[in-house]
């Protein structure tokens, strides 16, 4: 398999990044957007029909949350060495994003999310995956779960890298730090 480099990445502009994001942005009302201020405390925009006025047939139908909105949420984490959004730096892209639901009635529902940092001996790596892992668990909903790894050959060390995402108690352990709390809350703030 060719070594994946992303070193000097080309900076996609804001524009530029897949979105079915309108220019005119109208926020649902009504009893289907009940829970959107849960799922989608800072993007109201994430659930909003598709067409303008539109009301939905059934009001108990929620639109199901898809690949393009979890690339919606993650996208604009800031990278924690450049000035740019992981989205802009390709860290972040929307064929590297999967749903994956356990059985037919969509009980239970896996995100995965392989990512491919700038360099391939980043030495922030794992606090990229922690920053996309905290936050796709504090939006997503609770029978939701959450799998960031590096892509297969993207990172020296993606096999450590991705053994520390996989473990919920080494994560648990690295949100109690609060060095590292602060550097990601940073990181969040464009979310």
């Amino acid at each position: 398999m060719p070594e994946i480099q992303n070193e000097n990445p080309t900076i996609l502009n804001v524009s530029e990044l897949p979105s079915r994001r309108s220019k005119k942005i109208v926020p649902r009302s009504g009893p289907d957007s009940t829970f959107d201020s849960v799922l989608y405390p800072k993007q109201a925009w994430l659930s909003s029909s598709s067409s303008e006025g539109e009301e939905a047939d059934d009001d108990d139908d929620v639109a199901p949350i898809d690949e393009q909105d979890i690339f919606d949420l993650i996208s604009p984490i800031s990278d924690p060495e450049h000035p740019h959004t992981l989205g802009q730096l390709s860290v972040v892209r929307l064929p590297d994003i999967q749903i994956l639901s356990s059985d037919s009635n969509h009980r239970l529902t896996t995100v995965k999310v392989d990512l491919t940092p700038t360099i391939n001996h980043c030495s922030l790596a794992t606090v990229i995956g922690l920053a996309v892992r905290y936050r796709l668990e504090q939006t997503l909903p609770p029978s939701w779960r959450v799998d960031v790894r590096m892509k297969d050959g993207s990172h020296a060390q993606d096999d450590q890298v991705n053994k520390q995402l996989g473990d919920k108690e080494r994560v648990a352990a690295a949100l109690e730090n609060e060095t590292l709390r602060g550097m990601l809350e940073k990181m969040l703030e464009g979310c």
